[in-house]
């Protein structure tokens, strides 16, 4: 899936996973886990940065004060989101996002097939629109989010880019600033960079998890451990460090540093590669046997650079899980998405078993999932 989405990059990743950290360039690839969390506790960043984060934040609404802030005012936007992406945000929304999960996954009992990634993009986009009270279509927030999402990746990569591409890029993100905008009024500047960014990295995150956690989980045979109460949140922990939403965390160190024993000067580009940091090009899933949280935890960043939205991910993942588990469901056709701004599926279409009784050896390496 990796090198189906973005060859040449993930190609280059590949190479080099079994070094800790390693320079090309101007370029330091982190793939270490002591390095990666040292990167993001210790290194001052450049939040501001061209294709890091808070540079996408401030092209996508002109603030995105929530990832290019530095000191007090970072913390003061956390905590301002803290509340809505934490357990009572998931109390909030839990009812909405399960609303969507009973409604996309009836036909599965009628033995009828279902496209698992329109419907991870719906519920992503019913779930922030109630995360912010927005009165937009849910359907179209999350096209336009995905949309700004790939367009953005596809301008800031490395290599000769498309024509047109930061035209597209533009366009992209003022469909998506329009429908923010729709019916709401007093949000501009700051505030509306922090919705904005909180939308795209909340749609592209969830359209690109669902899918692949849940087809590497029928790949396995792991729906008796999905169903299993006590079991599915290990499992869910699991999934979410192989599969790793977020591979690959671009940073810019803003002073001079040093990261296993490599030099790192203020200017140089950070590859901070989660998904080999959590060793998920290693270590199978094993729910009864998981990696310690203080790696697993890693896919959602570290310290100050912690994603805030750790919790409603785990909740949401351990709802599907749970909705899908019952229909003991199988892939029949899946389609990499070539465009997407993460690794993902474009779309994966999941039957429920002639034999719901399942089979579950635990020695399943998902495929589909990879």
């Amino acid at each position: 899936m990796y090198t189906r989405s973005h060859p040449l990059l993930f190609a280059l990743l590949a190479a080099v996973r079994r070094r800790p950290v390693v320079r090309i360039g101007r370029a330091v690839l982190v793939s270490g886990s002591e390095p990666y969390r040292r990167a993001l506790t210790r290194i001052p960043l450049d939040r501001t940065a061209a294709g890091t984060t808070g540079g996408a934040a401030r092209e996508l609404g002109g603030g995105g004060m929530l990832f290019d802030q530095d000191g007090a005012g970072h913390r003061e936007s956390r905590r301002a989101v803290a509340g809505d992406l934490g357990a009572a945000g998931v109390t909030r929304l839990r009812p909405v996002w399960r609303s969507v999960l009973a409604r996309g996954l009836a036909p599965l009992g009628e033995g009828r097939a279902v496209d698992l990634v329109p419907l991870a993009r719906e519920l992503a986009g019913e779930t922030v629109c109630a995360l912010l009270d927005m009165t937009a279509d849910p359907v179209a927030v999350a096209r336009a989010a995905g949309d700004a999402a790939a367009a953005a990746v596809r301008d800031h990569l490395p290599g000769p880019r498309p024509p047109g591409s930061a035209r597209h890029a533009a366009e992209a993100t003022a469909r998506l600033d329009a429908l923010l905008a729709d019916g709401e009024t007093g949000a501009g500047g700051e505030e509306a960079g922090l919705r904005a960014m909180l939308v795209v990295a909340a749609v592209n995150t969830t359209v690109a998890a669902l899918p692949r956690a849940a087809a590497w989980c029928a790949d396995a045979g792991w729906w008796e451990q999905a169903e299993d109460e006590h079991l599915r949140p290990s499992l869910v922990s699991e999934l979410l460090r192989v599969t790793a939403p977020s591979p690959l965390l671009p940073r810019v160190a803003a002073a001079d540093a040093e990261l296993g024993g490599c030099r790192v000067r203020a200017g140089d580009r950070l590859l901070l590669v989660a998904r080999h940091a959590v060793g998920a090009y290693r270590d199978a899933p094993d729910a009864r046997r998981p990696a310690p949280p203080s790696v697993a935890h890693l896919v959602f960043g570290a310290g100050p650079h912690a994603c805030p939205g750790a919790a409603l991910a785990r909740a949401q993942l351990d709802d599907v899980l749970a909705a899908l588990a019952p229909y003991r469901p199988v892939v029949v056709r899946a389609r990499v998405d070539r465009r997407a701004a993460l690794p993902g599926w474009r779309s994966l279409t999941l039957r429920a078993a002639a034999d719901r009784t399942g089979a579950d050896d635990g020695s399943g390496y998902g495929r589909r999932g990879a």
